[in-house]
């Protein structure tokens, strides 16, 4: 799409808050009227639009993206988009170790196991974790709670917690960036630790380096949208 528009600007609505494109109101790809809940995100949303170039790229603009995402995703199906990210919870990446070489265990160790410790204390759950990837069974009260935290959620959230979980792996450090309880760096660093241990050891490789750059983007973005909505 080219650029037809001049100017920008967030708008309060009796829905909400919604951007209009010189005047108009901007509209999801599905042409429901686009209203979210804050007015920082609205603003944010709108400096997406006024610094587009002529053509418009979508990847450029990720408030957008996680804006349609709740609205045409989430909200017309929240609960069932809910339990697809709470599955995350019996099988998360924090739960499956390297049984070698020694040093991967001892940084796993110590960026895994701080995270599983918050949440063990955040909702009263424990976990599994063994060597390898083969499955081993959670709790059923370990995901019945985990699941229960992701169904409070409205599809705001909803749509943002989708990338850091499915990008990470792990519905553990999504819940920790969601809940402030990590820097969105530290819970990063956690998620991508198994791919920067590969480029480490193997050297540098452009394709992974280039794969690795645009994850770490789509889950800085998921946990900027997050702290917009407060």
């Amino acid at each position: 799409m080219r650029r037809f528009w001049k100017e920008a600007r967030p708008v309060r609505r009796d829905d909400g808050w919604a951007v209009e494109l010189d005047g108009k109101p901007l509209r999801t790809p599905g042409k429901a009227a686009l209203a979210v809940p804050t007015e920082v995100l609205a603003d944010a949303i709108a400096r997406e639009w006024a610094e587009a170039g002529e053509t418009v790229e979508p990847r450029a603009m990720p408030m957008t993206g996680l804006a349609n995402a709740a609205i045409e995703r989430v909200a017309p199906d929240p609960d069932s988009f809910a339990a697809g990210l709470a599955q995350y919870g019996e099988s998360d990446l924090f739960c499956y170790r390297a049984d070698v070489p020694p040093p991967l265990v001892e940084r796993q160790a110590v960026e895994w196991d701080p995270l599983l410790a918050w949440a063990r204390r955040r909702f009263d759950v424990d976990f599994q974790v063994t060597a390898g990837i083969i499955h081993v069974p959670q709790a059923e009260a370990t995901v019945a709670r985990l699941g229960h935290a992701v169904a409070a959620l409205d599809p705001f959230r909803l749509a943002a917690l989708a990338p850091l979980v499915t990008i990470g792996g792990s519905l553990v450090a999504a819940l920790a960036v969601l809940e402030q309880a990590v820097p969105v760096d530290v819970a990063w660093a956690a998620v991508s630790l198994d791919e920067r241990w590969q480029l480490e050891q193997w050297g540098s490789d452009t394709e992974a380096e280039a794969a690795l750059t645009g994850k770490r983007r789509d889950f800085l973005a998921a946990a900027r949208f997050l702290t917009l909505l407060d």
